[in-house]
């Protein structure tokens, strides 16, 4: 389970992070999530919230919130844009697995719906990350 590893790195994160600023406890965290990591939100909010619990003396009162980043595709060679979720649109489920592993095997399932190039970039929606901690 990718999500607890996730989890785990989060939590060391908004831990490391309240330290630097010399909170002494944390009333809230915003974590952004992309779209093309294809977290299960539910399953990763309750991970993260098991994952905090021995980090009880910041954590314990924080209020965690998620938000998904939609995933952007531009195309290199006439700077189109376009959503992740149209892209996928038309893949079987075996090609949009493919891609959840490894974003960079799209290359082979998409093109540019403008120019038809497979030369293209994610410019939104990957990764995991905390966008904000806050406390006192």
């Amino acid at each position: 389970m990718h999500e607890w590893a996730l989890a785990e790195a989060v939590v060391t994160s908004v831990v490391k992070a309240a330290e630097a600023g010399g909170l002494k406890k944390i009333t809230r965290v915003r974590i952004r999530m992309g779209e093309l990591q294809q977290i299960e939100p539910d399953v990763f909010q309750f991970v993260v919230k098991e994952v905090s619990q021995p980090q009880t003396p910041l954590l314990k009162q924080a209020t965690i919130e998620f938000e998904t980043e939609p995933a952007v595709l531009k195309c290199r060679a006439c700077t189109h844009e376009w959503p992740f979720a149209e892209a996928l649109q038309g893949l079987s489920e075996e090609q949009a697995e493919a891609i959840h592993f490894i974003p960079e095997v799209a290359h082979v399932y998409l093109r540019c719906p403008r120019c038809d190039s497979p030369d293209f970039e994610f410019v939104k929606g990957r990764g995991v990350w905390v966008e904000s901690v806050e406390g006192v």
